[in-house]
């Protein structure tokens, strides 16, 4: 590798995208110290699978594909992570499903977890696809500039509403724009 190709490519590697400076504080931590602003997350790891098994209910846990082992500490040390960060939350909120459910209740041990139909899975459902982002775009809107709040929702939702493609686990910091839109700040890694 010749000279100007090696400053180059050391150069990039040392801007992270979204960092003026390596040393510079991650913006999505930023934004999520000053609250205004949501943690949006697709649910821990689960089981083996794509979608739920045919037949399965809502109301039936038993029935969906859950959370594995390793997905329920990922949610766990997801939380204490965010609580070594000293990072509170107004209040939390997750879609139906019990991947879901079962993340935020893991995560944020005690407080309680409210259901956001706009928050619920619209993968077997694109026509919902428009509608729910519109619901959720709209009630982020509504956050109170000092409220910090969290989201437990799915792959589909967070893809729809930020372009972002999260992997299980995986959270992005998003804040109302003044315009009826919703703006993504960047993603945070929870703690591995």
């Amino acid at each position: 590798m010749n000279r100007r190709r090696f400053t180059f490519a050391a150069g990039a590697a040392l801007l992270a995208p979204g960092r003026a400076h390596p040393d510079a504080p991650d913006p999505a931590l930023v934004a999520l110290r000053a609250s205004g602003c949501a943690l949006l997350m697709r649910h821990a790891a689960t089981e083996p699978g794509i979608g739920d098994p045919p037949g399965y209910r809502l109301d039936t846990c038993s029935s969906q594909r859950n959370l594995s082992p390793a997905g329920r500490e990922q949610a766990r040390r997801a939380g204490a992570w965010l609580k070594q960060k000293e990072f509170v939350f107004d209040a939390v909120f997750s879609s139906r499903w019990c991947r879901c459910v079962d993340t935020a209740a893991l995560m944020f041990p005690g407080q309680p977890v409210e259901v956001l139909e706009a928050l619920n899975s619209f993968f077997e459902d694109g026509s919902a696809r428009e509608r729910q982002t519109a619901a959720l775009r709209s009630w982020l809107g509504t956050l109170d500039g000092s409220r910090r709040v969290a989201l437990v929702t799915h792959q589909v939702n967070v893809l729809a509403l930020t372009g972002d493609n999260l992997a299980m686990g995986g959270a992005v910091v998003v804040q109302p724009d003044r315009r009826g839109g919703v703006r993504s700040v960047g993603r945070i890694d929870l703690g591995g």
